[in-house]
């Protein structure tokens, strides 16, 4: 909606406005508009449109949410470094399904920039294991799984570690899959 410098012009003009209303003995439309202001002052620090996104996610809307990513024109300039990395996440996430390239550059500009929360930062580092377990480099895909590991600190992805250490044992031992060597089936 609004550039991030805006928000806080606003916000300086809000207060400013409280400010006077308290020097005229109106008390309570100060403290009404200061209140007013931490509301850009969150949005300063938290997209409106990126909070939309991530509501469509939650309901598994991945058109609409891209609808809502798509209306912040030009990231660097709208958006503060944490809430770039979230664009990246969010847009990430979506394209994981289709096209794992884009997905892991996606993936890759989120940690850069950085998240706030442990269990996206592990989110975001698990679904890059797993797009380098695809593409055939295990090793990159067991360091990005252990730094996953020690980032979900809550258990929340605790089952999905779990199957890809599974499926990367599976991976790695395919001979195993029958039950027995193969010269003890000739006899």
């Amino acid at each position: 909606m609004y550039n991030k410098n805006i928000k806080l012009v606003i916000t300086a003009l809000i207060i400013a406005y409280a400010v006077y209303q308290f020097t005229e003995g109106y008390i309570g439309n100060g403290i009404m508009f200061i209140l007013l202001s931490t509301i850009f002052v969150f949005l300063y620090f938290k997209n409106e449109f990126i909070l939309l996104a991530f509501l469509r996610l939650r309901k598994q809307d991945f058109v609409g949410a891209k609808k809502w990513l798509d209306m912040i024109k030009n990231p660097s300039s709208a958006l503060v470094k944490k809430q770039e990395g979230y664009y990246n996440y969010l847009h990430g996430i979506m394209v994981s399904q289709t096209n794992m390239n884009e997905a892991e550059k996606y993936f890759k500009k989120a940690i850069s920039f950085g998240l706030t929360m442990d269990h996206d930062m592990a989110m975001a580092k698990l679904n890059l294991a797993g797009i380098a377990f695809s593409k055939r480099r295990p090793q990159e895909a067991k360091m990005l799984l252990k730094e996953a590991q020690k980032l979900d600190k809550r258990n929340m992805l605790a089952d999905q570690i779990k199957m890809m250490k599974d499926s990367m044992k599976k991976a790695q031992m395919p001979n195993q899959h029958y039950g027995g060597n193969r010269q003890g089936r000739r006899r």
